[in-house]
């Protein structure tokens, strides 16, 4: 079995909303699975989705910097209120946390947000964060929440990363433009090519794409942690790993050791 204790579950705007909408169904059915492996493990549960939730009720410009924001806003207690009445199914208790790049650069505002980690943890909550788009500027902005739950993995102490994509694992070429693209289980070394491969994301709304995953991959694991990318739309392949350990789909980033 895995030598897991932490992790951190990750998922995109792609995987939480269809159509312009929220994807009920698909929400209901990550609740479900972070619910079960929270049985097994403790979970800090990094969410996108607020600006695409927002767009459910406000039709703004997508592409100016400032309504992207104001969507932000208005979706991000859609987004919140989604997630408690699914939470509540399962009488579990959410938080929301709201972060911006300089929570970890300040050594204070890295540990309070540590010690509200530990009380969720001790309190059975499910800590829920999000990259606070409202109130950051262009320069304290991680840009992709992939990269902001590699940092919230690494300085909360936790042992993996799960990205619960619109990808289902890492290939050695584009699977969309060669049929005979092969899914690499293990990756334990991101080349410069390799970062260098950007492919474009599938949802307006995203801001990652595979290349953010590579670069979220190789930072964790630079710090000897590990991260698994695999689909958000089918969740065995993340059910398989973690709660029965077998790992049948998608791709573990690991150094080696």
């Amino acid at each position: 079995m895995n030598p897991y204790n932490r992790v951190v579950i990750k998922v995109g705007s792609s995987v939480l909303t269809e159509k312009g909408e929220i994807a009920k169904e698909r929400m209901l059915n990550l609740v479900s699975f972070i619910v079960e492996v929270r049985k097994k493990y403790e979970v800090i549960f990094v969410s996108s989705g607020a600006a695409a939730a927002g767009y459910t009720a406000l039709k703004l410009d997508k592409r100016e910097h400032i309504s992207k924001k104001v969507l932000a806003a208005v979706g991000q207690p859609i987004l919140m209120s989604s997630y408690k009445k699914k939470f509540d199914i399962y009488d579990t208790d959410i938080a929301q946390i709201l972060l911006t790049e300089d929570d970890f650069d300040s050594r204070k505002s890295t540990e309070i947000f540590r010690q509200i980690i530990h009380t969720s943890f001790k309190e059975d909550i499910v800590p829920i964060v999000n990259e606070n788009d409202i109130s950051s500027t262009p320069d304290q902005i991680f840009g992709d929440n992939d990269q902001l739950a590699a940092r919230v993995a690494h300085h909360t102490d936790s042992d993996l990363l799960v990205i619960l994509s619109d990808i289902d694992g890492y290939y050695d070429s584009n699977p969309d433009e060669n049929p005979h693209a092969h899914m690499l289980k293990e990756v334990h070394s991101i080349s410069d090519d390799e970062l260098a491969a950007v492919y474009r994301p599938t949802n307006e709304f995203t801001s990652g794409g595979l290349y953010t995953k590579l670069v979220a991959a190789e930072y964790l694991m630079n710090k000897k942690r590990e991260m698994f990318l695999c689909s958000g739309f089918d969740l065995s392949a993340a059910y398989g790993y973690l709660m029965e350990g077998k790992h049948t789909k998608g791709t573990l980033f690991r150094a080696k050791k």
